[in-house]
């Protein structure tokens, strides 16, 4: 048989897609699919802070830092150290860089960024922000790869093609992104170096045998062809692009990936999504320097973050490209509010996220997370946005996907973030104007309390979290009149201690801390 025929012809590139029981046929925007077949030139860059990022020592809430002294006080950094860019809310002291993106209005922060019943495993929680599932739920398809196979089914036979000559996404480094992975292959390429790209080894003959054999040589046939036609563009593309910024760090692992980046797109390469990381999240021990901890590993990594993403935006300004690139963080979880005896931190429930570039509606989205005197030794920063919100509404935003379509392939519960603006006008937004009104009393509390909110006439989802971001009882998820209401909420079955109430509606949410006494 034929390679190409049986590309062509095999049932696994033929079957019917589905993404999370959704066929393919139902995702209609045209919007998004034109996007991503060319016709659209922006691109979305991802930055994966591999290890757990410490979100409390990223960014600090000001109005909290006298219980931060209490129970982190052999890792807080000097309140006088602080890179302060509201009244309550400041940046690390290596932020320098990010501080100058954030005074240039060109940097989104995003609170409290996690999902319910928080999994700390590296590797389970990673694969749960890859591929935008639930929990409890095992999904072998990335985020984006489930969105690009709607437009590119059975990819990757019959790719590069006239129509898409270039990568679908790239990778930078040695191994491709989970995000991207697709039902028949990863739509990522992985690339270390553009500048040091050789071809591999063909095939002599294109013949190949039936069975099992003859399909696994038939995929690996077609991924080296695959791989030296888009080394071809990529060389092409990185010899006629350009950085104009000197503000790259040479000793900056991340902000070389990024210029690379910035190359690639200035050398007129099409694709749309890159990926890139960062390690040394995992800060178990020495974070920092004992007695001071303005030095350490974290001080280390936040300049490289930093200075990396400073440089990249002076350079897509310089580029003439800062309008066509949006930037993107995201870590397995945050970590625990207390700190340990080793001058660090466990792993944790949510944590801030980043989003950069000059389409950003700049400033903080959610509200500081509050800290107790008396906060669990295991108790993370809870929730306040699910992570599927902030993917669903830059997909939105960003690339023009409809929210019933998010809804449908992505996040059931998806809530729109209005973390993007339309670049063409200059806008304000007012987070706090978003978020539900609520009160909880008596709290502390015994075995009832009453949740008092006033809500439009809308859809409304209330939550009771434990300490370590468990979803412990839904008390209600359905559609509000608009008006006062006031919920009695028994707590009979749940021992004493610290819980969250987290409630929700299609444009905000509060999450507030409750305390169930004793007796």
């Amino acid at each position: 048989m034929k390679r190409r025929s049986f590309l062509k012809n095999s049932s696994l590139l033929s079957a019917p897609l589905l993404l999370g029981g959704v066929p393919v046929a139902a995702i209609s925007d045209k919007s998004f699919l034109s996007l991503l077949n060319g016709t659209s030139d922006r691109v979305l860059v991802l930055i994966q802070l591999n290890g757990g990022n410490d979100g409390l020592n990223m960014v600090i809430p000001r109005d909290q830092y006298d219980n931060l002294a209490a129970v982190r006080g052999n890792i807080l950094l000097p309140e006088n150290s602080l890179l302060n860019i509201t009244d309550t809310v400041a940046l690390h002291s290596s932020l320098t860089g990010m501080h100058e993106v954030f005074d240039n209005g060109q940097l989104n922060i995003v609170q409290s960024v996690g999902y319910p019943n928080q999994n700390r495993s590296h590797f389970r929680s990673l694969d749960i922000w890859h591929t935008a599932s639930d929990a409890d739920q095992f999904l072998d398809t990335g985020w984006l790869g489930r969105y690009l196979d709607t437009q590119f089914p059975g990819y990757p036979a019959n790719y590069p093609n006239e129509d898409c000559p270039d990568p679908l996404a790239m990778t930078i480094g040695s191994v491709v992104t989970e995000t991207c992975q697709g039902m028949s292959g990863n739509f990522s390429l992985a690339v270390v170096d553009p500048e040091n790209l050789s071809a591999l080894a063909a095939p002599a003959n294109n013949e190949v045998a039936a069975g099992c054999y003859g399909n696994r040589l038939a995929f690996l046939i077609n991924t080296i062809e695959q791989t030296n036609a888009y080394n071809e563009v990529i060389q092409g593309a990185n010899d006629s692009g350009a950085n104009l910024s000197t503000k790259y760090p040479a000793d900056n692992a991340l902000a070389t990936k990024l210029k690379t980046v910035a190359k690639l797109i200035s050398g007129g390469l099409g694709t749309k999504i890159y990926v890139v990381s960062l390690g040394g999240f995992d800060t178990h021990a020495d974070q920092v320097v004992e007695n001071d901890p303005t030095t350490g590993e974290h001080a280390v990594l936040m300049q490289t973050l930093g200075d990396a993403i400073c440089a990249f935006q002076d350079d897509l300004r310089l580029l003439g490209l800062e309008e066509r690139v949006v930037g993107m963080t995201y870590s397995e979880f945050g970590r625990r509010i207390r700190s340990n005896a080793s001058l660090g931190t466990d792993h944790g429930t949510a944590a801030p996220l980043l989003v950069f570039g000059s389409c950003v509606n700049a400033g903080v989205i959610g509200t500081n997370p509050e800290i107790a005197l008396d906060v669990d030794n295991q108790e993370g920063v809870p929730m306040q946005y699910d992570f599927r919100s902030v993917y669903g509404s830059v997909l939105m935003d960003w690339f023009g996907l409809a929210a019933s379509t998010v809804r449908e392939v992505l996040y059931e519960d998806f809530q729109h973030i209005p973390i993007l603006r339309d670049c063409s006008i200059t806008a304000t937004y007012d987070p706090a104007a978003a978020a539900p009104d609520l009160k909880i009393y008596p709290n502390p509390f015994n075995q009832t309390t009453t949740l008092e909110l006033t809500t439009g006439s809308e859809w409304v989802k209330i939550s009771l979290f434990d300490v370590i971001g468990n979803e412990l009882r839904v008390v209600s998820n359905q559609s509000f009149p608009a008006g006062l209401h006031r919920i009695t909420v028994e707590t009979h079955s749940l021992p004493a201690g610290t819980y969250y109430c987290r409630v929700q509606t299609k444009t905000g949410q509060k999450t507030v801390r409750m305390v169930k006494m004793r007796g």
